[in-house]
């Protein structure tokens, strides 16, 4: 039996995140610049989504750029942006054809004008898809993201449009980014490394977390069945008890 039909389609979680670590590490390992791992780093993007539609996930939220990136050498931001250009490009007609809708999250308005062109387009053209929400990460931080959140509340309020004391989860979470994806059950990040790295940190508080010494250029399709599988083995309780369950 393959790993896929091991997966019990009924059990798959919604929303999967994924942090995908590992690509500059691949790189060295090898020989090579970093930008040859974010290169190879291409083709895992592919067959996790194409992963995810076949087991029937719903939302896939990747980790693509953070706000902390852009401390990273000028050359290889420049050349990480340049290959989003063209990744974007090429996979379009790809994510029509899987019925996949394009969204990001993040400070996009820091990408260069040409990123966002092609985002644009991106999201336009895949506007009506609806067998998979894929959303990228771009230039995102969650706490640049909550401090956000804050000041919209706070516009709202001194506009009498929200009053003291009505800030419930809820409605907070109203004001994120995220406010019209369902929260991931799911993270998995890959290359070891085992924290959040500001990523999510209020939509993740009752995801299952799933760290993998694979390196991403590595990750397969496999690889996610192994974690959609090892996701579907734990018990969910969300403060109850088992007996409760």
């Amino acid at each position: 039996m393959s790993l896929a039909e091991q997966i019990d389609k009924s059990k798959v979680p919604e929303h999967v995140a994924i942090i995908m670590d590992g690509n500059g590490r691949w790189a060295k390992q090898r020989g090579n610049q970093r930008i040859f791992g974010h290169q190879n780093g291409v083709n895992p993007v592919r067959e996790v989504t194409e992963a995810a539609v076949e087991v029937g996930v719903k939302y896939l939220t990747l980790y693509a750029f953070s706000t902390e990136n852009w401390n990273r050498p000028q050359s290889e931001v420049d050349a990480l942006m340049e290959l989003l250009v063209n990744t974007i490009n090429g996979e379009v007609p790809a994510l029509l054809k899987n019925g996949i809708r394009l969204q990001t999250i993040g400070d996009t308005n820091s990408l260069p004008n040409k990123v966002q062109a092609k985002l644009q387009d991106g999201i336009k053209q895949t506007s009506k898809c609806k067998t998979l929400t894929l959303i990228l990460a771009l230039s995102y931080g969650s706490r640049f993201e909550i401090c956000e959140a804050v000041n919209k509340i706070l516009t709202d309020f001194k506009n009498k449009k929200v009053n003291e004391g009505e800030i419930t989860p809820a409605i907070f979470q109203s004001y994120l980014q995220t406010a019209n994806f369902p929260d991931p059950a799911l993270l998995i990040r890959t290359s070891g490394e085992e924290r959040l790295s500001n990523f999510l940190l209020w939509q993740l508080a009752y995801a299952e977390f799933l760290f993998t010494p694979v390196l991403w250029p590595d990750f397969t399709k496999e690889e996610f069945f192994k974690a959609i599988i090892n996701y579907q083995s734990r018990e969910r309780r969300f403060g109850k008890i088992s007996e409760q369950l």
